[in-house]
């Protein structure tokens, strides 16, 4: 379970793709960043923009500004991020003991993020069902105040002491 939570908080959002970065999964891996993108490059065609591309230096620094934890990684280079499918890939190219047993604990990481986005969602559409139940319950609520409101307004108009003596011309 911590290697899932260790793992989730490495993958980051990137042009609508979740991603992990060339470093992190260095990291995880026990190899160097630069031992990694040379492993990529040399089997590139498996890698196409969709698996893997590399950061604009404005998303580099926009992540960097929202996770202090990657303040400390000073890089020679803007990293590349990894998709899902780009991290599956890596297991094709890296073929140690090590990469093998990580790329099936990222892929778990990513299906279990995917189910809880699916569950939420769902709560999310549920609240949103409750919502306009109350709402509407609250507008029924004030028409029925509204009515005895007027109802009671009616009484009061009805009720009232006539005056005793005379009228004045």
């Amino acid at each position: 379970m911590n290697e899932v939570i260790q793992i989730k908080n490495m993958i980051y959002e990137v042009r609508g793709y979740k991603v992990m970065l060339d470093s992190d999964l260095a990291a995880l891996y026990e190899v160097e960043t630069k031992r990694l993108n040379e492993a990529v490059k040399r089997n590139i065609k498996r890698f196409p923009s969709n698996f893997m591309f590399q950061l604009t230096k404005e998303e580099w620094q926009n992540l960097r500004s929202q996770f202090a934890t990657l303040d400390k990684d000073i890089r020679k280079y803007i990293p590349y991020a990894f998709t899902e499918q780009g991290v599956a890939m890596l297991s094709s190219v890296l073929k140690s003991e090590k990469a093998i047993q990580v790329n099936i604990q990222i892929m778990n990481t990513f299906v279990k993020m995917r189910q809880w986005a699916i569950e939420n969602k769902e709560l999310a559409q549920r609240l949103t069902e409750l919502e306009h139940y109350f709402l509407q319950h609250c507008k029924e609520t004030d028409i029925e105040f509204k009515q005895i409101y007027d109802a009671l307004n009616l009484l009061m108009e009805r009720t009232r002491p006539t005056t005793i003596g005379f009228k004045k011309d």
